[in-house]
């Protein structure tokens, strides 16, 4: 490799180091990332694998179902034919005649098959409950998932907040850093003393313990989202602002997972009472037998000998019947607690919903009068130089006003982002 192509080289890699050490995240890629990251997401596949092993178990009732079954008996007493019935044959006959005695002792092994032809529609109703319980335990983890959401917007605008308390720490070190310039020029020319130069010292020392608390801050909170969100958050990541979108305060459907978590559990009732309907309704099957014992079917015959019988069986047991109405205002109940539980929830929901949007209101407003508070601070701040310079006002004057303008701006700052803030909390309190 020539010279030429080891520089090529290495400027590529030091672009490469560059953009990986400042890349650029929003706040929906960080939600996204969250919830990929969380360990809880996995149950997803879990609560899928689950619903087909029923889903196949239930349908697993279409086939026909094999039942083996033998025993072994002893009786005190068998069937028997009075003798007196083989003497009146013997007589007609001329011939002596005798019905065999049957054994106390009798053996039976039978293999049955049958098959389902109507069972009222349970395996259907079953297959309902199932489908209704898969989505109940996916709504479910849903909002278990869905609280990441306000834990990444936390971490997300705190450090953006961090962040803007630095810039404003930097521009005020800047003024410090002009001023002691200037004191110290005074002090030279005699205008000014050694206490002023060290009152802007002091201020410039206690700008940068800020800083290192700031920054300090701002690290914790990006080892919080980096764990949170499974990517490499660091001081060099650039944190994209979101822009001011007021569009969601023209929205007022509501798609909160709770609502569709409640309607999961509301079908689940209705799934239920079909299957309640279905079990006390009759069943229709058809069977064959197959058997091998001593006696067989012709109890007369001594010795083992094979069977069969086939038929159709019809059964209903309508004791169910007795309590069905019950069972079902049973479920009424459940079904109308459930919808009680949904009306108190968006209750709630909209009231924090209407706090979140005059918590809006209030803060547009505030950063009106923010702009003209920074606007009128630094025109003090300016006069109180002048006038510092011509020896009508103090250095502690004017590091007072420097301290003031910089609040007026960290103010101006915690505003815009608690703006942002509100803005998605809003966002987040109806999922729009």
């Amino acid at each position: 490799m020539n010279m030429k192509n080891k520089i090529l080289f290495i400027l590529l890699a030091i672009v490469g180091s560059l953009s990986l050490s400042a890349q650029s995240l929003t706040i929906e890629t960080c939600q996204e990332k969250a919830r990929a990251n969380y360990p809880l997401v996995k149950q997803y596949g879990l609560i899928e694998q689950t619903a087909q092993y029923n889903i196949s178990n239930a349908n697993k009732g279409y086939l026909p179902q094999l039942t083996l079954s033998a025993k072994a008996t002893y009786q005190s007493a068998v069937t028997e034919i009075p003798s007196s019935l083989g003497d009146v044959l013997s007589k007609l006959t001329g011939k002596p005649f005798s019905f065999p005695s049957l054994a106390k002792d009798q053996y039976q092994a039978v293999l049955e098959a049958s098959q389902l032809i109507w069972d009222g529609g349970v395996i259907s109703a079953q297959k309902k409950i199932t489908n209704a319980s898969t989505q109940i335990e996916k709504e479910n983890l849903e909002v278990s998932l869905y609280a990441l959401k306000d834990r990444v917007n936390q971490l997300y605008f705190g450090i953006l907040l961090l962040n803007e308390q630095l810039k404003q720490n930097s521009i005020l070190k800047n003024d410090l850093k002009i001023n002691s310039d200037r004191i110290s020029a005074l002090i030279q020319n005699g205008i000014a003393i050694q206490a002023d130069l060290d009152a802007i010292n002091v201020e410039q020392l206690n700008a940068n313990q800020r800083e290192s608390d700031i920054k300090n801050s701002r690290q914790t909170y990006c080892l919080m989202l980096s764990a949170l969100t499974g990517l490499s958050i660091t001081d060099q990541t650039v944190l994209t602002k979101p822009e001011t979108d007021l569009s969601v305060l023209s929205k007022n459907d509501n798609h909160r997972p709770e609502l569709a978590l409640l309607d999961a559990q509301s079908k689940l009732y209705e799934s239920q009472k079909s299957l309640l309907n279905a079990g006390n309704l009759p069943k229709i099957g058809a069977f064959i037998q197959g058997g091998y014992g001593q006696p067989g079917l012709n109890m007369f015959t001594t010795g083992f000998s094979p069977f069969y019988i086939g038929g159709i069986r019809f059964s209903w047991n309508i004791s169910g019947l007795y309590s069905q109405k019950n069972n079902l205002n049973k479920l009424d109940i459940s079904k109308k607690t459930v919808d009680i539980q949904k009306e108190t929830f968006l209750f709630n929901n909209n009231l924090v919903t209407k706090q979140q949007q005059n918590e809006i209101g209030k803060l547009q407003s505030t950063l009106t009068n923010d702009d003209e508070i920074i606007r009128l601070r630094q025109n003090i701040k300016k006069a109180t130089s002048s006038k510092l310079e011509n020896g009508t006002a103090s250095v502690s004057d004017l590091v007072r006003d420097l301290n003031a303008e910089n609040q007026a701006q960290q103010l101006k700052s915690l505003h815009e982002i608690q703006l942002l803030l509100t803005i998605y909390q809003l966002k987040n309190n109806t999922n729009n």
